[in-house]
């Protein structure tokens, strides 16, 4: 028996042998056919009106879900940028018939979801509840009220947005990335400001919704637990009788890249890192020929963590936690976009790599392993969009919008498996351009904007996208010095000698984070400085400065505080660190003048003796301090109270990780300290 079972795993290992001997493990096997992709055709149907309908059956789940998208062109808003989106927002504060609180009491009553946006709503429910959906929907649609005071709670929670972004480098990018890819006459490279908001009105919004919800260009998308059959009777019933209108259309020019690469820099003097982006526009029409082969190309770039641009900034170079890029197509005009944060140091040699990495994939192409590599991840991702139903909605409602091919879809697979590494290199040196980019850089540029001119000329640009010349003083009085800008703010806060005799001052503000309210308490008296952040009972930080020792607490524990960072801290004890500059040898410098609060203000630097830098901005006509900025975030102080001859900031937006409004509760001034304040 042992002698059988021995003969009989000698012919196994002889036949293993053999077989490994056939295969040639030096190159990859062939790839085999792409998938044959079965979507599946929704029930479509078209109303009188125009309306177009896409039924898609599933069954898995008794609900159902109405998606409805109007095709129009983007609208250029001019000076009420954001109206749009507004109007989208006040379709759901009330209709004729509800109150926004009845309406959204019936609308949790069936459990439902119901979000409605500037080109469509969305509504889903359980299917038994879908009558009851369909009346809560078009009631919205149909009836709209438009009530005055939520247009003005809508304008006054976009105010408090702007306010506490002003300041975020990430913000200030895409607000100036729009403006240098499209222009500003044309629609993508509008965004929203202090003033587009104040001049929003209800008529502007009315009149949009007059003018674009109307069938004849509306798109419905129904999902779920429904038959063809009672889908077309619901959609008839509430439907049917909406009136369709001439829709007006949009032309724009077609924005084009810049004629020869260069840098627009944003000066932003806190900042510790610079916001990185290269840039520019490209004609990339949805459903082009060259959408797929653009995304290939694009996932290889930087479409993913194994990506060119984020193996090389990240992994080889360590210059920033990720670099990524898009190459997007649509309807108007598409893009390109590479980005990274990086370090001040670094900044410029982070450029350095991404313009390479453009250069070397415009001229080289790219691999087969890249390739091969690339199609497996986006065909991966296009199969489990697969998963979901709504898929299948919009691949039909994109095939009507766009003119696709009727088997776009199906064929999708097929198509990207045709890529080769010839159409690759062919779509980078169409679309990848290094010689004619914005190299978008928001950082200091006392730190970067030398070292940067080796990548083109540098240019500067506001946080409004408007270009200046950093060397023109025309908008500061010619004789303006520092030390006349801090005379003019002492006089504002209630004169020199006022403000000298302030010993104490204790304050206490209010603010909501995330709906949360939060009070946030500051103790000084020149030497000593406590800050407590609290939410209720609950003690969520603390500052305690004394003369032995700097102690910081986030949530009870003390967190260690570097011997470098407590003399900074320590300087922040002061009631006004502006009366004593000179005493430390502190380097002061006029910088910019800088629209703040809607108004003018002079930018002052500091730079302490330890090297930490910050910048104030002081109102050209008031005189008080408007805005500060450092590394550790942001304020601007909206406005001022008068507290004991003493004026005291009232309204502040901060910045630091995070955003919130504060408002003054109270403030006294030169009261006796209790001797445990501090500890």
């Amino acid at each position: 028996m042992m002698i059988k079972k021995l003969y009989i795993s000698l012919i196994f290992t002889l036949i293993a042998s053999f077989a490994i001997a056939q295969v040639d493990r030096t190159t990859a096997p062939e790839p085999g056919p792409a998938k044959e992709i079965n979507i599946g055709e929704p029930t479509t149907f078209t109303l009188k009106n125009g309306l177009k309908v896409f039924v898609v059956e599933n069954h898995k789940l008794p609900r159902v879900a109405f998606s409805l998208t109007f095709d129009r062109d983007p609208i250029l808003e001019e000076d009420k940028a954001g109206y749009v989106s507004m109007a989208g927002q006040m379709l759901m504060k009330g209709t004729k018939n509800r109150s926004k609180a009845e309406l959204d009491q019936d609308i949790d009553f069936i459990g439902a979801n119901i979000n409605t946006f500037a080109t469509g709503m969305y509504a889903t429910s359980l299917t038994k509840h879908q009558d009851k959906l369909m009346e809560l929907m078009t009631d919205i649609l149909f009836n709209p009220s438009f009530p005055e005071e939520e247009l003005d709670k809508l304008k006054k929670q976009s105010l408090s947005g702007l306010a506490a972004s002003k300041d975020d480098p990430n913000a200030i990018a895409s607000n100036v990335r729009g403006k240098l890819v499209y222009g500003d006459n044309h629609p993508y490279g509008e965004f929203e400001t202090e003033e587009t908001i104040e001049n929003i009105n209800l008529e502007g919004i009315k009149e949009y919704y007059n003018t674009y919800f109307k069938p004849n260009i509306g798109y419905l998308a129904i999902v779920g637990d429904i038959t063809p059959k009672d889908a077309k009777k619901l959609i008839k019933k509430n439907f049917e009788s909406w009136e369709k209108a001439e829709v007006p259309t949009k032309d724009y020019e077609m924005p084009t890249p810049p004629e020869e690469t260069f840098v627009a820099l944003v000066d932003r003097e806190a900042s510790v890192q610079s916001v990185i982006n290269v840039t520019y526009p490209v004609e990339l029409p949805i459903g082009s020929e060259d959408v797929i082969t653009a995304r290939v190309l694009n996932e290889i770039l930087g479409g993913g963590f194994s990506s060119r641009l984020m193996q090389n900034l990240r992994e080889d170079k360590a210059f920033t936690y990720g670099a990524r890029s898009s190459l997007s197509a649509d309807k108007l005009v598409g893009s390109f976009n590479a980005s990274a944060s990086v370090r001040n140091e670094v900044t410029d040699s982070a450029v350095n790599e991404f313009m390479a990495e453009l250069v070397k994939i415009n001229k080289e192409g790219v691999t087969q392993e890249e390739l091969d590599a690339a199609k497996a991840s986006i065909s991966g991702s296009f199969a489990r969009s697969l998963e979901s139903p709504q898929t299948v909605a919009s691949f039909a409602i994109n095939t009507a919008r766009y003119n696709l091919p009727k088997d776009y879809y199906a064929n999708y697979l097929k198509n990207l498996e045709a890529v080769t590494l010839e159409d690759v290199k062919a779509a980078a040196q169409k679309y990848i351009l290094p010689e004619q980019a914005n190299i978008l850089v928001v950082g200091k540029g006392s730190e970067v904007a030398e070292k940067l001119e080796r990548f083109g000329e540098v240019k500067y640009f506001n946080r409004k996208g408007e270009e200046y010349d950093p060397n023109d003083k025309s908008a500061m009085p010619a004789d303006l010095t520092v030390e006349k800008v801090f005379e003019k703010y002492f006089e504002a806060l209630g004169g020199k000698e006022n403000i000298e005799a302030v010993k104490s001052i204790k304050t206490v503000y209010s603010a909501s984070v995330q709906g949360q309210n939060i009070t946030i308490t500051e103790v000084k008296n020149n030497a000593n400085y406590k800050n407590e952040t609290a939410m209720g009972p609950m003690v969520l930080s603390k500052v305690l400065v004394t003369d032995e020792d700097v102690k910081v607490f986030q949530q009870g524990q003390e967190v260690p505080v570097p011997d470098t960072a407590k003399d900074n801290i320590k300087f922040g004890a002061k009631i006004y660190p502006e009366l004593y500059y000179d005493e430390i040898g502190a380097t002061l410098k006029l910088t910019n003048v800088e629209e703040v609060n809607g108004k003018p203000a002079y930018g002052v630097s500091v730079t302490l003796p330890s090297g930490i830098s910050s910048t104030s901005y002081f109102d050209a006509e008031s005189g008080l301090k408007v805005k500060s900025s450092s590394a550790q975030g942001s304020e601007v102080i909206k406005s001022y109270k008068e507290v004991d001859g003493i004026m005291v900031p009232e309204k502040r937006a901060i910045s630091q990780g995070f955003q919130l409004s504060a408002d003054l509760e109270s403030a006294v001034i030169n009261f006796e300290i209790k001797e445990d304040t501090f500890k």
